[in-house]
C-alpha cells in the first residue's frame, strides 16, 4: 500500500507539473484553456474560475489541459435539446447539452442550427414549438454543460491554439517538457539539503578494530596523499583503496599543523558477492549551504546528461528493456520506496528530467512532435493545413500507442513474471 500511495503522489507531481506548464503559457499567450485536469476517468469535482474550469477525476493518474482548438469546438447537433439561459440583453449565457433530468433554469430549445466557433448563434424552436423558430445570439464567454456534466466556457475561433501565433504555439508545446526539467533541477536542490554533505578529505570517525584503528589513523586526520599521489577528493580514497587489492597504502596526513605518514593494509569484504577492500574509516561532510548547492545543481546536470545519453543510444541500440512505463514506474517507485525519503527524492528528480527529455523528441504523439511541426511552420511562414497535421498526428498517436503496449507488457513480464 505504502508503494501504490508513494506512486501516486509521484505520478501525479509529474503530471501535475507538466500540464501547468502548458496551462500557464497558454494562459499568457492568450490561448483558452478550456479544462484543466488532474486525474482521468468520471469527474469527482469542479469548479470554475473564468475563464477555465478546474476538475479532480476519479482515477489519480494522468491528466490534461484541454485547450480551445478545431478539435474541441463545442458542437450542437440539430435535433437534441437544450436549456438556454439568457442574460438581460438576451444572449446566451449558459447552454446546458447534458440532457440531464435536472437542468438548468431556462429556455429549452430543440436545435435547428448552431455555431459556437464563428457566427455565434443558435436557431431552433423554443419549448419544441415549431411555429416558433428562434435565433439567439450567444455571448463570446459563454459556457456549455457538456453531456459528462463538465460546463466549459466554449471555444470562439480568436480563442483557439491554431490562431496563436508560431511563437505561442512553440512556448506552449515546449513549457510542459521544460516545467519537468526544471521540476528535477529543483528536487535535487532539496535532496542536496535532507543528506549529508560531500564528503571531504578530512576523516570523521574510525571504525574500532580496523586496519585505519590499527596503523594509528585518527578521526581529524586530513589525507593529501596515497603512495605518493595527490588526494583532492574522498572518491579517490576509495579508488585507491579498492585498486590496492590488499597490499599494504601509505598515507600521508596532516592534522594541527603537523604531517605524518602512515601505513594501512585493507581488508577485504564481499559485499552482493564482489570484493570490495576498506580499511574502516568514514570521511567528514562538508555542511556548508553553498557547497550542499552545488552538489544539487551538479548532479541534475549530470543527471541530464546522463539521459540524453541513454536516449541517444535508445535510437542506435534499440530494446524494449531500456523503456519503462507506468507499470515499471511503478515498480520502480515501491522499491525505493523502501529505502526511504530522499531515495524517493532523488528519484523523483530523476524521473521528472527523463520525462522532460523524452517528451522533446520529436516523434508525433509526443511534445516533441508538435515542435517539429511548429518548427516545420516557421520556416514555411505559414501554418500547416489542419488535415495535413490531423493525419500526422493520428499516425504518430497509434504509432505511440502500440509502443506503450508493448513496453507494458514487457514491464508486466520484466518484473511481475520473470
Amino acid at each position: 500500500m505504502k508503494g501504490i500511495l508513494i506512486f501516486i503522489v509521484v505520478f501525479g507531481i509529474l503530471v501535475f507539473v507538466h500540464e501547468f506548464g502548458h496551462f500557464i503559457v497558454a494562459k499568457k499567450s492568450g490561448i483558452l484553456v478550456r479544462e484543466f485536469s488532474i486525474g482521468m476517468g468520471p469527474k469527482l469535482f469542479q469548479i470554475r474560475r473564468n475563464p477555465t474550469t478546474y476538475t479532480i477525476r476519479w482515477l489519480p493518474l494522468g491528466g490534461y489541459v484541454r485547450l480551445a482548438s478545431s478539435d474541441d469546438e463545442s458542437k450542437l447537433d440539430p435535433g437534441m435539446t437544450v436549456v438556454l439561459q439568457l442574460n438581460d440583453r438576451n444572449q446566451v449565457i449558459r447552454i446546458d447539452a447534458s440532457e440531464s433530468e435536472i437542468p438548468i433554469e431556462g429556455i429549452p430549445v430543440q436545435v435547428t442550427k448552431a455555431d459556437l466557433v464563428d457566427e455565434l448563434i443558435i436557431e431552433g424552436y423554443e419549448n419544441g414549438d415549431e411555429n416558433n423558430r428562434v435565433t439567439y445570439r450567444v455571448d463570446h464567454d459563454a459556457t456549455i454543460i457538456e453531456k459528462n456534466g463538465t460546463e466549459l466556457v466554449i471555444a470562439p475561433r480568436d480563442t483557439q491554439f491554431n490562431q496563436a501565433n508560431v511563437w505561442q504555439k512553440l512556448a506552449t508545446n515546449f513549457a510542459g517538457p521544460f516545467m519537468n526539467i526544471v521540476l528535477g533541477f529543483v528536487v535535487f536542490l532539496i535532496w542536496t539539503f535532507t543528506v549529508p554533505g560531500p564528503a571531504t578529505t578530512t576523516i570523521g570517525s574510525i571504525i574500532a578494530h580496523s586496519p585505519a584503528q590499527d596503523a594509528k589513523i585518527e578521526a581529524g586526520d586530513r589525507i593529501v596523499a596515497i603512495n605518493g599521489q595527490k588526494i583532492v577528493s574522498f572518491e579517490q580514497v576509495s579508488q585507491k583503496i579498492n585498486q590496492s587489492k590488499g597490499k599494504p597504502l601509505t598515507f600521508k596526513l596532516v592534522k594541527d599543523g603537523s604531517t605524518r605518514t602512515a601505513t594501512v593494509v585493507p581488508k577485504v569484504r564481499r559485499i552482493q558477492k564482489q570484493k570490495v577492500y576498506q580499511i574502516g574509516i568514514e570521511a567528514q561532510s562538508n555542511e556548508n549551504a553553498f557547497v550542499k548547492l552545488k552538489r544539487g545543481w551538479d548532479t541534475a546536470v549530470s543527471t541530464t546528461g546522463l539521459i540524453f545519453r541513454a536516449v541517444g543510444n535508445l535510437f542506435s541500440h534499440f530494446s524494449l528493456n531500456k523503456l519503462s512505463g507506468p507499470v515499471g514506474i511503478y515498480s520502480q517507485t515501491s522499491q525505493v520506496s523502501q529505502m526511504g525519503f530522499t531515495y524517493v527524492l532523488a528519484f523523483l528528480a530523476m524521473i521528472s528530467i527523463n520525462l522532460g527529455i523524452v517528451n522533446l523528441i520529436p516523434i508525433p504523439g509526443l511534445d516533441g512532435g508538435k515542435l517539429l511541426l511548429n518548427l516545420i511552420e516557421l520556416f514555411r511562414g505559414k501554418p500547416i493545413a489542419e488535415e495535413h497535421e490531423a493525419i500526422v498526428d493520428l499516425i504518430g498517436f497509434g504509432l505511440l500507442l502500440i509502443l506503450i503496449i508493448a513496453v507494458t507488457g514487457n514491464d508486466i513480464y520484466r518484473y511481475f513474471i520473470k
